[in-house]
């Protein structure tokens, strides 16, 4: 049984309304509170994943790009990644992509995302993912009218 973990935003807290449904629908999952910069960030978590295997990482926004770093770091040690509007095609991202990665990755991007736009994003997913599956929605950046019809137990199970 792979272990699940959720990555929110920059903005946001492991009390968003995504850190909600996930700790309601997935009570083993784990969903750290993150908070700095990137580096301070990814030391966080390069922390709490330590010595751990068989990750779904579900990341959101900044918490995609997070999952994307994490990845490409520890590639044999991640079962799957799903990014919502993930924040890749920023600077931070720039020494990774030239790297590509085999792990299955699902992304959903807002076709009205002004936050993260879906041309750069996809640009640099496209270089980057060999197993891309790419849903582009009808919504914006915190994809809430999409989020909670994505079939979540087909992508992390029970």
């Amino acid at each position: 049984m792979s272990l699940k973990i959720f990555l929110h935003g920059l903005k946001s807290t492991n009390q968003g309304t995504k850190s909600v449904f996930f700790r309601r629908n997935y009570p083993d999952m784990i969903i750290p509170n993150l908070f700095g910069s990137l580096e301070q960030r990814m030391k966080m978590l390069r922390e709490l994943l330590a010595d751990k295997s068989d990750i779904s990482i579900v990341g959101s926004s900044f918490g995609g790009l997070m999952a994307t770093v994490f990845s490409m770091e520890n590639e044999f040690r991640v079962d799957r990644m799903i990014l919502l509007a993930p924040a890749i095609n920023l600077l931070g991202f720039s020494r990774y992509r030239e790297r590509k990665i085999s792990v299955p990755v699902t992304i959903f991007h807002g076709r009205n995302d002004d936050v993260i736009p879906f041309q750069p994003m996809n640009h640099v997913a496209e270089r980057c993912f060999q197993n891309l599956s790419l849903h582009i929605v009808d919504d914006d950046h915190s994809l809430h009218d999409t989020f909670s019809s994505i079939d979540w137990v087909k992508l992390l199970g029970r």
